[in-house]
């Protein structure tokens, strides 16, 4: 696949992260726009609803059947929760079996058969894999903001999650209500969310998660507690975080500093800092910020098709 521009469909392109989808797509030196699938817009420009969006492109209506037949090369499933399985299903049973699947939602998070797709913490796992299991915004930036951490965490780190209304999606919630949440935050599922468990899982270690919903649009900042097995300095948390992340092309580190959620949005990398030891030894805090959309699912999205087909991990992805 590394030769001619390889096919795309992107199946589910009317919400938020599809149009991120799209504009990535568009602008990817290796990849070419086959179908862009969306029922509610069916027969509409593509322009007309995502700035970016190649001319002449139109939104399809293409059903589980529809996608398998279709010549696409690689394909992307930005569908809510629990719709992935039946396309995944017909993609198999179709004449095309084999060709790369990154799926969005949090169908397949939980599945050994597919690869969990964390570029930062299992890069070499995802190269030239067919089966992608794209990770959830909070889980993103919770597991990079925990993991230099790990050995010596002396008990389940408490994460206290914030996310701009964007990550409700479009369908009308409290959620994503302007009233509601006018001059508010919104704490949700405060036990046994599903990102909870997603960055358990993946962490090999139990965590507890507190999500909230915030005013602005777009962005997330995860504030961490890292209760401690051994004393550490900032000092050595700095080290740590510098060890793990400092080549890494989209993470950016702001040291002591805390990094601000409204710095974030519309970007391609995560923010972390703010790492802070207890005088005691006890515990630790450290600050990551995300923009949901974007390395919390589009980014991501493309950074693991770009492994999987062996171009550049970062081609299309305008970082700086």
């Amino acid at each position: 696949m590394a030769g001619a521009r390889t096919s795309i469909g992107i199946v589910g392109a009317r919400g938020y992260v599809g149009g991120e989808l799209v504009r990535l797509a568009a602008q990817h030196p290796r990849l070419h726009i086959d179908f862009v699938s969306s029922r509610s817009l069916d027969g509409q420009e593509v322009a007309a609803h995502v700035a970016g969006a190649p001319s002449g492109l139109r939104f399809s209506s293409l059903d589980e059947r529809g996608v398998a037949d279709s010549e696409a090369q690689v394909i992307i499933l930005a569908l809510p929760n629990g719709e992935a399985r039946r396309y995944v299903t017909a993609i198999e049973a179709g004449t095309r079996p084999q060709r790369v699947i990154v799926d969005v939602s949090a169908d397949y998070r939980f599945a050994d058969s597919w690869v969990y797709g964390l570029p930062e913490r299992f890069r070499d796992r995802l190269r030239g894999e067919r089966r992608i299991a794209n990770p959830g915004c909070y889980a993103t930036a919770a597991q990079l903001a925990i993991a230099p951490m790990l050995d010596v965490l002396g008990g389940a780190p408490t994460i206290f999650g914030v996310s701009g209304y964007s990550g409700a999606g479009v369908t009308p919630s409290d959620k994503n209500n302007p009233e509601i949440l006018r001059d508010n935050l919104l704490p949700y599922s405060l036990t046994g969310h599903l990102h909870e468990r997603e960055v358990s899982r993946h962490l090999g270690r139990s965590v507890h998660f507190l999500p909230h919903v915030a005013p602005f649009f777009r962005g997330i900042t995860v504030t961490v507690n890292l209760p401690l097995s051994a004393p550490v300095t900032s000092e050595e948390m700095g080290r740590r975080y510098e060890r793990a992340y400092g080549l890494e092309p989209l993470i950016r580190l702001t040291g002591e500093k805390a990094p601000l959620v409204r710095d974030i949005a519309g970007r391609h990398h995560v923010c972390i800092g703010g790492w802070t030891a207890a005088e005691d030894g006890s515990r630790a805090a450290v600050v990551a910020t995300i923009d949901n959309l974007l390395k919390g699912a589009a980014t991501q999205a493309v950074q693991n098709v770009n492994l999987a087909c062996g171009f550049d991990e970062l081609s299309g992805i305008d970082h700086e």
